[in-house]
């Protein structure tokens, strides 16, 4: 008898992860979890009873809560979410922490427990679901119709438990009866196969989180223990959490800018955190917690935030990042880095996925500018919306947005750039220790120990020596010996050299509008050097004239020809 006694116990045991029995939901005496019974060794009697059972659910043995609770909420979520109710309502029984375990309905007094009440911690999700992945909404097709990054819900795997009307309840991703896969899970997280069976997001599959091996900094963890060690299996788990989230919005571990630094910190990856602290740079701890990703680039406050131009559940590898010059060929096309980012297009209008490079520059540098402390003014002056600079219309701009129309007009031109019809912004506004610029750094616009988040130097005061550094930026395009030798405009040595005017006191740097006539070869005013009447006149191939005040000096009607 004996023997057969000590074969059942092993066959419990061995079957006790995909039962009740030997699990957290086990609160007899004899279940291993700190919430437990101290003399009683029935195990379902917690939460069901043969008689006098509630009428809310089948043989249910304990009391609904009628607590009013704090609900999840976010700008991006196109779910209608309700107060908890059905299977939820008997969970959080427990688990709001405002009913003791022991209260059951078929006793007249509570079962005595180690814990009166649930402690705090994961198994306490208080009166407060905020913080918690959202149930009490109904996941149906008008759902996954305004919202394409859901699944529709007869695509979504079978072991997914939902209410006969789509109600989305605790029960959807638990089985209180199976703790086979830990937390009661109906699915394995490795991956995020759990999230991804409902959440379809676009290019989640060949993006670098999803591929990383990189080990899970403890720094974003708070403590935590992940189940997983690297990025790749931990997926979604690295940044979300599904229940307490630090960060309610999303469920977010921390703010999104922290979560990208404590990887990106040169440890895990890039060290994008180092190039931010430079001179200049895109910060995202100058302005927190603006950025909402519903948000619209035409009218949100200003802000930087890393998830204005990466898309986190998208981004992928660079194939030319470590290439020299590798974002010249790429011209006016975003790289992968960019993948699956928002902008606005040439025409003002914003774009769900970007495909241009600019596009996602717009976002902040178009018809809603973020203010810009060191600007010069500028005769036609667009103050700061760079849209505007790029546009059609201009009389003459370099080629970003637009292919460019005359090559021959600039002399000056590197012979390897004459055939390449397009620009990009990061030509210009990169790390200057860029990978793909032949240093160790990491590649785009994070930051950089010139100006303006410029890829070189480039001297806007008046009264500056002309010199191979201090004009670095204009010389990484045009050649200084054509433009000192005063191939294109037969002043130029004369203003650079002698004068030492910068170049920014007659020429943009990003385009201008007006006449062509008159503002052809970026000519565009530095207020601050040029006064006067401020008239330039393009009077053919290489040849025209003047009008101003500039160093004292006055010229009227000035005109030249090479």
């Amino acid at each position: 008898m004996g023997g057969m006694n000590s074969a059942l116990l092993l066959l419990l045991v061995a079957v006790a992860d995909d039962s009740v029995v030997n699990s957290k939901h086990d609160l007899s005496s004899l279940g291993p979890g700190p919430v437990r019974a101290l003399h009683e060794n029935q195990v379902c009697i917690f939460c069901h009873t043969p008689h006098n059972a509630s009428p809310a659910a089948p043989l249910w043995n304990r009391a609904t809560p009628q607590t009013h609770y704090r609900i999840y909420d976010s700008s991006t979520t196109d779910a209608r979410i309700d107060q908890p109710s059905g299977a939820s309502k008997l969970c959080l029984s427990c688990h709001d922490g405002t009913i003791a375990p022991g209260m059951v309905l078929n006793r007249a007094d509570p079962i005595p427990m180690t814990h009166p009440i649930m402690p705090t911690g994961g198994g306490d999700l208080t009166t407060d679901l905020s913080d918690d992945h959202p149930i009490g909404f109904r996941y149906d097709r008008q759902l996954s119709n305004r919202d394409p990054q859901l699944r529709s819900p007869d695509l979504v795997d079978h072991r997914i438990k939902l209410g006969d009307r789509g109600e989305f309840e605790c029960t959807a991703c638990h089985d209180p009866h199976n703790n086979e896969l830990g937390d009661f899970l109906r699915l394995p997280q490795r991956q995020g196969t759990l999230c991804l069976t409902c959440h379809d997001l676009e290019g989640w599959r060949n993006s670098s989180h999803a591929l990383s091996g990189k080990p899970v900094p403890p720094s974003l963890t708070a403590g935590e223990t992940l189940p997983y060690t690297s990025m790749v299996d931990n997926a979604c788990a690295t940044c979300h959490v599904p229940h307490g989230a630090a960060n309610r919005e999303r469920l977010l571990r921390a703010r999104a800018s922290d979560l990208c630094t404590s990887c990106h910190d040169g440890l895990i990856a890039a060290d994008i955190i180092g190039v931010m602290g430079q001179r200049s740079g895109h910060r995202p701890r100058r302005i927190l917690d603006r950025h909402d990703p519903d948000e619209d680039p035409r009218s949100m406050p200003p802000h930087v935030d890393c998830v204005d131009c990466h898309n986190p559940h998208a981004a992928r590898a660079n194939p030319l990042a470590f290439a020299a010059g590798g974002i010249r060929a790429q011209g006016p096309l975003h790289n992968p880095t960019l993948e699956g980012v928002g902008g606005i297009d040439a025409s003002g209008v914003p774009v769900e996925d970007a495909t241009y490079q600019y596009q996602v520059c717009f976002r902040c540098h178009a018809d809603n500018p973020v203010p810009l402390t060191r600007r010069i003014a500028r005769q036609r002056d667009t103050f700061g919306n760079v849209r505007r600079q790029f546009a059609a219309t201009t009389a003459s701009a370099h080629p970003v947005v637009y292919a460019a129309r005359d090559v021959n007009d600039a002399p000056s031109l590197l012979p390897e750039l004459r055939t390449r019809p397009f620009m990009s912004c990061q030509d210009c506004h990169n790390n200057p220790d860029a990978r793909q610029l032949g240093g160790g750094g990491p590649n785009g616009p994070h930051g950089s120990r010139f100006e303006h988040l410029l890829v070189d130097r480039y001297e806007t005061a008046d009264f500056t020596f002309e010199s191979a550094q201090n004009y670095a930026l204009c010389y990484r395009c045009h050649d200084r010996n054509s433009i000192l030798n005063d191939e294109s405009f037969p002043f130029h040595r004369q203003h650079v050299v002698r004068g030492r005017t910068p170049c920014s006191a007659c020429h943009t740097p990003h385009g201008v509008d007006g006449s062509a006539g008159q503002h052809s070869h970026l000519i565009n005013f530095d207020l601050s050097i040029v006064g006067g009447e401020r008239q330039f006149f393009d009077t053919g191939r290489f040849s025209g004239s003047c009008t101003l005040t500039c160093h004292g000096v006055r010229h009227v009607n000035f005109t030249y020809a090479r």
